[in-house]
């Protein structure tokens, strides 16, 4: 679904353009980043567009959707439920920028147009989390480990003691007779 900067300053300079539509966004993501979407649903997307009194238009939008991704740590599917909204800025020119926060998301529109699919697939590409586990992950006292290597959590002092490089040890005291 597009909107173009013209029609909304022609046709809705006084009243805001809604939208309640359904998009299908599962093969523009998993080609897009497939190691980071495995499937997506249907997306449902609501909301509506407006003119601002500098000609600058609004994008308001709330979504649904389930979206399933690798776990970070087996890669294993995991699914997670997306319901979220955003808001952002669409302006005609990289000059038209100074006119809000850094706060604020503006987006310059290529050729006067606004594309609602890229605009709602990049915020559900932001709603994933650093880290993603599935429920046995999250459930498990114990990190995975094979033969050779283990995976340790930050700040675990176990572990970083036995990180050190048995070459690297010896300069622990390296600094004990300059400072007594």
């Amino acid at each position: 679904m597009e909107f173009t900067l013209s029609d909304l300053r022609k046709n809705n300079r006084h009243e805001p353009q809604k939208f309640d539509t359904t998009l299908d966004l599962k093969k523009t993501l998993t080609e897009r980043v497939p190691d980071e979407v495995l499937d997506l649903s249907p997306v449902a997307v609501s909301g509506l567009v407006s003119v601002e009194s500098s000609g600058d238009a609004l994008l308001y939008a709330k979504v649904k959707a389930t979206l399933t991704v690798p776990s970070t740590r087996s890669l294993v599917p995991v699914t997670l439920a997306c319901d979220f909204d955003f808001t952002e800025f669409y302006v005609d020119s990289k000059a038209a920028l100074n006119r809000y926060d850094a706060t604020d998301v503006v987006i310059v529109a290529e050729d006067g147009v606004i594309d609602l699919d890229t605009a709602v697939a990049d915020n559900l590409l932001l709603q994933i989390p650093m880290q993603v586990l599935s429920p046995e992950e999250q459930k498990a006292q114990t990190m995975p480990k094979g033969k050779g290597w283990e995976v340790t959590r930050e700040g675990d002092e176990s572990a970083d003691a036995q990180s050190v490089d048995p070459r690297l040890a010896k300069l622990k005291d390296f600094y004990k007779d300059s400072q007594s």
